[in-house]
C-alpha cells in the first residue's frame, strides 16, 4: 500500500512536471508570435474624465497606423527580448526610427515600478509570487525603463493572452501637453491573434502627490492592433538592426549594469537641455562604451 501512494506522489509530480513545461513552451510561443512585420494601427481615446475643474479638456482621440518590424534580440529558456523599429516614409526610401523594447523574463523577483517624476521603485517579489508567470518589461527608445508587471500567460479556448495592470510614466502623444497627471495606471492585454496580436488597453490617468491619495482625472481606452505582412516589406529595418544592433547591445549592457544595483532609480529628463535618446541617435559621437557609459551615469540621479 505504501508503496502504491509513493508511485502515485511521483507520477503526480511527473505529470505536473511535463504539464509546466507544455504551458512555458505555449508562453513562449506566443511572446515570438509577437515577432515579425506588422501593419499597425495605433487607436486612443478618452473615455471619462473625473475632473472638478469646469474648464477641462479631455485629450483629442488618437488614430495613427505605420509599419513595424519586431526584431527577436533575445531567446534563452528564461528571456525572450523583442526590439521594436519603425519604417516611416515612401516604401522606395524609407526612414527607421528605433522604438520600444520589451523583454520576457520567466518568474523575475526583480521590479522597477515607475513612482512619477521620472522614478522608479526597486521591488523584489518572493518567487511564490511570481511562480509560473512572466514579467513583461517595457523600454524607452533609449533603452531606460518605461513599465514593468507580471502575470501568467493564459491558453484557453483557442485563445492566448497575457494581462496585467502597472503604473507607466505618461505616453509620448500625451506627456508634451498635459501635466495635469503624471502617472498612467495601463491595464494591458497582450492577445496573439490569426492575423497577428492585438494590444488592448484600459488605462487611468492618475495625478500622484506625495502624501496625498491618488486621484484619477480621467480614464482611456487603447486598442493597437498588429496586423502580420511579408517580412521583406519590413527588409530596410531589419538592414537597419544588422548595421546599428552591435551599438546597443552596448546602450542594454550599460543599463543592466545599473538594473543589478538593486536601488531605486531617478532620471533628469534631460542633461545640458538634452534628452538622453538624442545624444544616443548621435552615432558619431556616442558608439563606443567608454562614450555610452559615463552618458548614462550622467542622467542618473544620485
Amino acid at each position: 500500500m505504501k508503496t502504491l501512494t509513493i508511485l502515485s506522489l511521483l507520477f503526480l509530480t511527473f505529470t505536473a512536471t511535463i504539464n509546466a513545461q507544455n504551458n512555458k513552451k505555449q508562453d513562449q510561443d506566443a511572446i515570438k508570435n509577437m515577432c515579425g512585420c506588422y501593419e499597425v494601427t495605433f487607436n486612443f481615446a478618452e473615455t471619462f474624465n473625473y475632473s472638478q475643474d469646469s474648464l477641462y479638456k479631455p485629450s483629442e482621440t488618437k488614430v495613427d497606423k505605420g509599419l513595424e518590424w519586431a526584431q527577436l534580440v533575445e531567446d534563452s529558456d528564461s528571456k525572450i527580448s523583442i526590439q521594436h523599429l519603425l519604417q516611416v516614409g515612401s516604401p522606395e526610401s524609407p526612414y527607421i526610427v528605433k522604438h520600444w523594447r520589451q523583454d520576457w523574463l520567466f518568474e523575475n523577483t526583480d521590479f522597477y515600478m515607475y513612482n512619477g517624476d521620472n522614478k522608479w521603485t526597486y521591488v523584489s517579489k518572493p518567487k511564490k509570487e511570481v511562480k509560473n508567470q512572466w514579467t513583461q518589461k517595457v523600454y524607452q527608445v533609449d533603452d531606460s525603463p518605461r513599465y514593468e508587471g507580471s502575470a501568467t500567460w493564459v491558453h484557453v479556448d483557442g485563445k492566448s493572452f497575457w494581462e496585467n495592470s502597472t503604473t507607466a510614466p505618461l505616453p509620448r502623444r500625451e506627456y508634451t501637453k498635459r501635466s495635469d497627471y503624471n502617472i498612467t495606471l495601463r491595464g494591458n492585454r497582450h492577445e496573439i491573434t490569426n492575423t497577428g496580436w492585438v494590444h488592448d488597453q484600459d488605462n487611468d490617468k492618475v495625478l500622484r502627490e506625495e502624501g496625498k491619495e491618488d486621484v484619477t482625472l480621467a480614464k482611456e481606452k487603447g486598442y493597437n492592433t498588429y496586423v502580420k505582412v511579408d517580412d521583406s516589406k519590413c527588409q530596410a529595418a531589419q538592414d537597419w538592426w544588422k548595421a546599428n544592433s552591435a551599438k546597443w547591445v552596448k546602450v542594454r549592457t550599460k543599463w543592466e549594469s545599473v538594473f543589478a544595483r538593486h536601488q531605486d532609480l531617478a532620471l533628469q529628463a534631460k542633461v545640458d537641455n538634452k534628452v538622453l535618446y538624442k545624444y544616443l541617435f548621435d552615432d558619431e559621437n556616442y558608439s563606443t562604451s567608454d562614450q555610452i557609459n559615463p552618458l548614462i551615469e550622467s542622467f542618473i540621479i544620485k
